[in-house]
C-alpha cells in the first residue's frame, strides 16, 4: 500500500491528526511541515498515479475541488500568491502539494528570495522545527476548515 494510501485509511480510522476536511473527490490536509505557512495537501480518494486516468466527471471534479482547497489556504493563511504541484515522483497516488507564499519566505534562497519552493534546502523544509504544535496545528485545521465551508455553500 503506498504512503498516501496509508494516510487515507488514517483519515477514515479516526488517527490522521492532519486532516481537515473530506471533499467529493478527495481529503484535504495540512502538511507535517510548515515553513511554508498553510502548506495544505489535497489527497485523491481513489488509488490513480496519473490525471489522465480517471474519468472526464472525476476529473473535473477533482480539479475543482484543489482549486477550492487552494483558495481556502490562499484566504486561511494570508497568501500573495499560491504555488500548485502535482509531481508523483515520490509517491505515485495523485495528490496536490499546495503552497502559500509570502514576501521573503525564501529570504536568502533563489533570486531576491524568489522562486519554487523546492529552493529551500529540503532538510530545512522538512526538519522538526518546522512541525506545527498540537495547539498550532488545531488552529491551522479550523481556519482551513472554515474557509473551505465558506467556498462550497
Amino acid at each position: 500500500m503506498c504512503m498516501i494510501c496509508e494516510r487515507i485509511q488514517m483519515i477514515k480510522s479516526g488517527t490522521n491528526p492532519y486532516f481537515v476536511k473530506e471533499l467529493d473527490t478527495g481529503y484535504v490536509v495540512i502538511g507535517d511541515n510548515q515553513h511554508f505557512k498553510g502548506y495544505t495537501l489535497f489527497l485523491l480518494k481513489e488509488h490513480a498515479t496519473e490525471l489522465y486516468e480517471l474519468s472526464d466527471g472525476i476529473k473535473e471534479k477533482f480539479l475543482l475541488e484543489m482549486t477550492l482547497t487552494a483558495e481556502a489556504a490562499a484566504k486561511a493563511f494570508g497568501a500573495e500568491k499560491m504555488n500548485y504541484e502535482c509531481l508523483g515522483n515520490g509517491e505515485t497516488h495523485l495528490h496536490w502539494h499546495l503552497f502559500p507564499r509570502v514576501e521573503g519566505d525564501l529570504e536568502g534562497f533563489g533570486a531576491n528570495g524568489k522562486g519554487p519552493v523546492w529552493w529551500y534546502p529540503r532538510e530545512k523544509m522538512y526538519s522538526d522545527d518546522t512541525k506545527p504544535s498540537a495547539a498550532e496545528l488545531e488552529k491551522m485545521k479550523q481556519s482551513l476548515r472554515l474557509e473551505l465551508e465558506k467556498l462550497i455553500k
